[in-house]
């Protein structure tokens, strides 16, 4: 860029016939003179005006030397930054005032120290179209009126709300319906039972009275697999971690294992004088906890019914979970205790008494080691994270209702909790902050049951008004895998 220059014309009054001037030396700025620029050929003409223009630069230079052409351009590119409407900066805020475009990502901090001198007056000492209505230095005086209207960063818009600032991850959207229901007739309003668990192999198991049922996800066709009546019931159902085994508590304290594919009972196992409300599967051993207070642990490669007995709740045992390297089982009772039993040790290695009502929701967090989650009844009603580890408490949230189920989500850190009295609602809760991402409701009574997909998006929850209810509550998985989605959004019964 070749330095500018500006050109001094005589007063009109003196104006004479335009001709070259030809002598090469130089000359002083004269009023009555024309001045020939230094870049001028000899065959350059002088052009009169009867105005002045004056030169933009901070001085016009009237000699030139090819030993000043670096310095000249360096002083023009110096002008140039410093002119608002080539800054980068200024484009951004102009871009963003007058076309509402948001910026593309975040800005540089020395972008954003612009920004602010661009926001701030050129001279404090000035009110130059700075009066408004509230400015302290208006006739009005007062604080400044803030409009619930105003979103431009310019004004008085929060950091938080400039679009400026670090681009905010679109917070992802909970449908508040449910997309399916399915009728389940005397599907019991019992706290202490576990009725409802979802296998591997996208197969939901329902326990129903004196039967259970078998419910495919991916083609929605109902299966029976036995009923115990006339002489008892199903008070509990789980499935073994590859889909293929199912295990039924029974009322009258017996325990058994079907082969769900050929549709036939393995075996039957006692050892319990009450009814078995609550299973865990382990890579091989099968616990059961009972309403005698016990917990007895099963190995299924064994003749033997059980291999060892958990004694140390006082109460009926509600919640049986293995941590997932299957080397600590966590248990909860009516007794309003959380006993972490690292076997084969028959002692538990922490008790923990913070709860002031029965424990059945148990839950192990899938992507931090040791973290475990437990829930407290109608008395109680906080959800409470262990460091089992150490035994330290890490949190405790009151959720203003019974906790009677939580579950953590495989693809991300959240959390979901059903609830009884009084609210009987569905929350989803982002991990560690404990905020609400959604309240879902539709349950008319206690949200007693609850499982999810092999996918880890979909969760399935059961009450007393005999309905089950699938929700789409949590994010996909990044990588694909094999289909487990719910076929069909229609009502169906599932018996």
């Amino acid at each position: 860029m070749e330095p500018e220059y500006a050109t001094c014309f005589g007063p009109p009054a003196q104006a004479q016939p335009a001709s070259p001037v030809r002598d090469n030396s130089r000359q002083s700025l004269h009023a009555s003179s024309p001045v020939r620029s230094p870049m001028w050929s000899p065959k350059s003409r002088v052009t009169y005006s009867d105005r002045f223009i004056p030169s933009r630069a901070p001085a016009a230079r009237l000699d030139y030397s090819i030993l000043d052409r670096e310095m000249a351009t360096s002083d023009v590119l110096k002008q140039a930054t410093d002119r608002e409407d080539l800054n980068p900066a200024y484009n951004l805020l102009l871009r963003s005032e007058l076309l509402g475009s948001s910026c593309p990502g975040p800005i540089s901090p020395d972008k954003v120290q612009q920004l602010e001198q661009l926001r701030a007056p050129s001279s404090p000492g000035k009110s130059l179209f700075r009066f408004k209505t509230g400015d302290a230095h208006s006739p009005h005086g007062g604080p400044a009126a803030q409009s619930p209207f105003v979103v431009s960063p310019v004004g008085d818009d929060t950091a938080a709300g400039s679009p400026f600032a670090s681009p905010r991850r679109a917070q992802r959207k909970i449908a508040r319906a449910p997309f399916k229901v399915l009728d389940a007739p005397s599907l019991a309003d019992d706290f202490y039972l576990n009725l409802v668990d979802w296998s591997s192999q996208n197969v939901l198991a329902v326990g129903l009275g004196t039967c259970v049922y078998l419910w495919s996800a991916t083609s929605s066709t109902v299966t029976k697999l036995c009923d115990l009546a006339p002489h008892d019931t199903v008070c509990s159902v789980e499935w073994s971690k590859r889909g293929t085994y199912l295990s039924v508590g029974t009322n009258s304290g017996k325990v058994q294992i079907w082969d769900v594919a050929k549709l036939k009972l393995l075996r039957t196992m006692e050892g319990h004088r009450a009814r078995v409300g609550t299973q865990a599967w382990g890579s091989h051993v099968l616990c059961s906890g009972s309403r005698d207070r016990h917990i007895l642990q099963r190995d299924i490669r064994c003749t033997e019914h059980f291999v060892a007995k958990l004694v140390g709740h006082r109460s009926e045992v509600c919640g049986l979970k293995w941590s997932p390297d299957d080397r600590q089982l966590a248990s909860g009772g009516n007794d309003n205790q959380l006993y972490i039993w690292s076997l084969p040790s028959a002692s538990p290695v922490y008790k923990f008494t913070d709860h002031t009502a029965a424990v059945k929701a148990i839950a192990w967090s899938p992507h931090q080691h040791s973290l475990l989650a437990s829930g407290g009844g109608t008395a109680d009603r906080c959800i409470r994270f262990w460091n089992t580890a150490t035994g330290v408490l890490l949190n405790c949230i009151d959720t203003g209702s019974q906790v009677c189920n939580i579950s953590w989500s495989k693809n991300a850190n959240e959390i979901v909790s059903t609830h009884g009295y009084s609210q009987n609602q569905v929350i989803i809760w982002k991990y560690p902050s404990m905020a609400k991402l959604a309240t879902l409701t539709g349950h008319t009574l206690r949200v007693l049951y609850l499982a999810v997909s092999p996918d880890g998006q979909t969760i399935v929850t059961g009450a007393g008004d005999e309905t089950l209810r699938f929700w789409s509550v949590f994010p996909s998985a990044k990588s694909s895998g094999p289909d487990t989605t719910v076929a069909s959004m229609s009502r169906t019964t599932i018996r």
